[in-house]
């Protein structure tokens, strides 16, 4: 399916579904996720958010509701998190342009994140970090672009261990991604 047609179809999607394009094809999902993957993804995107109010930044932390579309790709998904820097048009629901793209794995989900989704992702231009994000353990895994290439993986485990997202000039530790979830008695 071409993304104009897909657009057009997301006029008649039920609203208990989340649709995404992944190279012309329609993937469905159920709206509602496991609550810990919520508070994970609610937490990524406040941290973020309030480090990057503090240090002045023009760049804009969204979770679950906006695209980034890729026309060459036939892609339109929703990243649990992503921070995208520069100016939005006005009424914009799409960029093509993010910084930095996290997804919080599930079992259902994984496959998709790493290998379909990083395939359309690794193409930005602008992307600069990859961030996969383990549910039920506290563990990353991190992909970073510097100087235009893709220089591996990082891998994080444990609370005590600390993102760092060089293009934005700032750190994220793993307790404050995963507080309420992991740390819960």
């Amino acid at each position: 399916m071409s993304l104009d047609d897909f657009e057009e179809l997301l006029a008649d999607k039920p609203a208990h579904e989340k649709w995404e394009l992944i190279g012309g094809r329609v993937v469905r999902m159920m709206v509602g996720a496991r609550w810990e993957h919520a508070r994970i993804v609610q937490n990524i995107a406040r941290h973020l958010g309030n480090a990057l109010d503090a240090a002045g930044s023009r760049c804009q932390v969204f979770a679950e509701t906006f695209f980034v579309k890729q026309t060459e790709m036939e892609a339109a998904t929703l990243p649990d998190v992503m921070v995208v820097c520069g100016d939005l048009a006005p009424g914009a629901t799409s960029t093509d342009a993010p910084v930095v793209i996290f997804e919080v794995m599930s079992a259902g989900s994984e496959a998709r994140d790493r290998l379909e989704k990083w395939h359309v992702y690794q193409k930005l231009p602008s992307l600069r970090h990859y961030v996969l994000v383990a549910r039920d353990h506290p563990a990353l895994e991190v992909f970073d672009r510097e100087n235009g290439l893709w220089s591996g993986l990082r891998l994080l485990n444990g609370a005590d261990d600390a993102l760092s997202l060089d293009a934005l000039g700032l750190s994220l530790s793993l307790s404050d991604i995963y507080r309420g979830v992991l740390d819960r008695a």
